[in-house]
């Protein structure tokens, strides 16, 4: 019997490069949020605390791009 629509079950390197997917996704709607935020304070404490969050999202962002290249 032919099967054209064998289905395969996910690998644990399908399932790790969807969930890095997913994060990296997440992460850019983080700095995109941070970003709006950023841009409509005023309050030298907020400034600073939305200076970290931009900080910490972007050094994600970098690492979570970097694993997926690693997968191609």
């Amino acid at each position: 019997m032919l099967r054209l629509f064998h289905q395969t079950r996910p690998t644990q390197e399908d399932i790790h490069y969807t969930v890095l997917l997913d994060d990296l996704e997440r992460t850019k709607r983080e700095l995109e949020h941070v970003y709006a935020a950023f841009s409509n304070v005023t309050e030298p404490d907020l400034i600073d605390a939305y200076i970290y969050q931009l900080n910490s999202a972007q050094l994600r962002y970098r690492f979570l791009l970097n694993s997926v290249k690693e997968y191609k």
